[in-house]
């Protein structure tokens, strides 16, 4: 066996050189995520030995996992070539970035060379543990945990969009194909998406005032994403202000304080950008002057908010499968837009927004306007017990009004109506009569 340094392998002529092998472990770490070390060998690939005994491999042991941040467990052995006996270090890691003594290296050809601050700030954010383990790591839940349901109401969406066509019908296919499943497992991304078996939840909750003294309401949802997005969706919808206003044939339009589009595009923005290793839930906070949505992710290291609004500046995704998954459904309209969609929508609209990096996560504050005007009077729509009894009257004028029809004619969008009807079915307040297609609804009379 010929021994060559490379950007996984290093040689060492001694353990003398045990800091420096410190420094190429860690190099090779925040490059590669694994590699060998050897002892006993020149860098020309020259085997000269070394001797070693059992006190040898602890102490090379010690100062690993005492040098080393985060800790490694390598495997350290004694091994033999061409007759003369070596130290070979086999390691692995993924927890970047790694240190030793307070510095950062990445390895470059056989070197090893000193991060800059505003090269370890981007390689931080980049090298995000949990970025990658949304795409590559499995979790321990089996394929058959994904709601079909909800999966194939995603395709269906995907293929109405014209952003994704499968050729086959096969669920267990089309997770394989958008790479959300591997060995019958899950992906962290799968399992976020299309599952409820995960911690995520969105709390809400609506003040009397400016400040968090006296709630008025509050509620918490849990559930898959798509279910949260639609979930809080409607609980904004339900609680701000609306008012009425008549075009030139008198038809009636119901308008919200707030843009509907910009709502929307933070509640996408603040689960698809969320830090699902922190967990912290989401907030949607409803005050009397103002509604703020919060998630726990941090913001790209070296960037504003400002940067994005511009359009000037590249996206930078934390969780880049789930963010596929909702450009797939148009719910992204594509990368990096999110901020400045928001900004127009609110700006076209008459309505301030912020946007706030906290050490904790990213916040997004709507300004309410204030209820000046009569047309605020009243608010349309504040509650769901509003919204159900609209769909239930709606289904008794028209047994088989489509869940499109609805949509349209309640200003919902159509997962927002299929969420509503689910919900009245498992209450037994409706029933289906006859198959999905074909069928209709029936209000149960109690």
């Amino acid at each position: 066996m010929i021994l060559k340094e490379s950007e996984t392998v290093e040689l060492k002529k001694s353990t003398s050189s045990l800091k420096q092998a410190l420094i190429s472990i860690l190099a090779i770490l925040n490059k590669h995520g694994g590699g060998e070390l050897y002892f006993g060998v020149e860098n020309s690939g020259q085997v000269v030995g070394q001797q070693v005994t059992e006190s040898t491999l602890r102490q090379i042991s010690q100062k690993i996992s005492e040098g080393i941040e985060p800790k490694i467990f390598p495997l350290i052995e004694k091994v033999n070539f061409q007759g003369k006996v070596c130290i070979r270090i086999q390691f692995e890691g993924r927890e970047r970035p790694y240190f030793a003594f307070g510095v950062a290296y990445i390895r470059v050809a056989d070197e090893d060379r000193k991060l800059s601050p505003n090269e370890l700030k981007r390689f931080i954010f980049e090298s995000d543990i949990y970025s990658r383990r949304c795409d590559t790591e499995l979790t321990d839940l089996p394929v058959e945990m994904i709601e079909k349901e909800v999966f194939n109401e995603f395709l269906s969406r995907a293929k109405e969009v014209n952003r994704l066509k499968l050729s086959t019908v096969d669920w267990r296919q089309n997770l394989n194909k958008l790479n959300l499943i591997k060995n019958g497992k899950l992906t962290h991304a799968a399992k976020f998406l299309f599952t409820g078996a995960h911690d995520i939840e969105i709390q809400c909750a609506v003040f009397a005032g400016a400040d968090r003294v006296t709630f008025l309401d509050f509620k918490k949802f849990e559930g898959n994403l798509f279910l949260l997005l639609e979930a809080a969706e409607n609980y904004i919808k339900e609680k701000i202000n609306w008012r009425v206003e008549f075009d030139e044939t008198m038809k009636r339009k119901e308008v919200p304080e707030i843009p509907l589009a910009a709502v929307r595009e933070a509640l996408v923005n603040s689960l698809v950008h969320r830090d699902f290793a922190n967990p912290k839930g989401n907030e949607i906070a409803i005050f009397k002057d103002r509604v703020e949505i919060y998630n726990p992710g941090t913001f790209p290291p070296g960037l504003k908010p400002e940067d994005f609004i511009s359009g000037k500046e590249r996206s930078y995704l934390r969780n880049p499968k789930i963010a596929e998954i909702f450009y797939f459904t148009k719910d992204i309209e594509r990368w990096g837009s999110g901020l400045e969609r928001i900004h127009k929508a609110c700006l076209s609209n008459g309505v301030t927004v912020k946007f706030n990096l906290l050490k904790t996560g990213f916040l997004v504050t709507f300004e309410r306007p204030e209820l000046k005007s009569k047309d605020y009077g009243r608010t349309v729509e504040k509650t769901v017990g509003k919204t159900v009894e609209k769909i239930l009257h709606a289904i008794k004028e028209n047994p088989e009004i489509t869940t499109l029809q609805l949509a349209e004619l309640l200003g919902l969008s159509r997962r927002g109506i299929e969420w509503n009807l689910a919900r009245l079915k498992k209450q037994g307040k409706i029933k289906r009569i006859g198959p999905a297609r074909g069928g209709h609804w029936q209000v149960v009379e109690k």
